[in-house]
């Protein structure tokens, strides 16, 4: 699936604009957008994969187009699938952002030691 340049565009300038430094990777057939060398959130095949906290999970898939996250047939804790229609407007967006964000400092890195 060809890389969705203007949703790129849009996480980057919503990174700016918090201040946030980040590093891009290619990661899952996607865009990979780490903060403090953890995985916050990416694209991922037409929508978004937002990592939160995985206790919100079950509030946070009653919003529109989003879904429990399943990657090579199992279902992955802590990460969600947005579709499109679940991040159209700025605001929609910004929120999902901002879940990743909060949740980013209690990550645990998968870097290699």
């Amino acid at each position: 699936m060809a890389t969705d340049e203007y949703l790129l565009e849009r996480l980057r300038n919503i990174l700016s604009t918090r201040n946030v430094v980040w590093t891009e990777k290619k990661m899952f057939g996607g865009d990979c957008f780490m903060v403090d060398d953890k995985m916050c959130f990416g694209t991922y095949k037409g929508g978004l994969m937002a990592r939160i906290e995985p206790e919100e999970t079950d509030e946070l898939i009653k919003r529109a187009g989003a879904e429990q996250m399943i990657h090579g047939g199992r279902s992955m804790k802590g990460y969600l699938f947005i579709e499109p229609q679940g991040y159209d407007n700025d605001q929609d967006l910004d929120f999902w952002i901002g879940k990743c964000l909060a949740f980013n400092p209690k990550a645990k890195s998968s870097k290699k030691k």
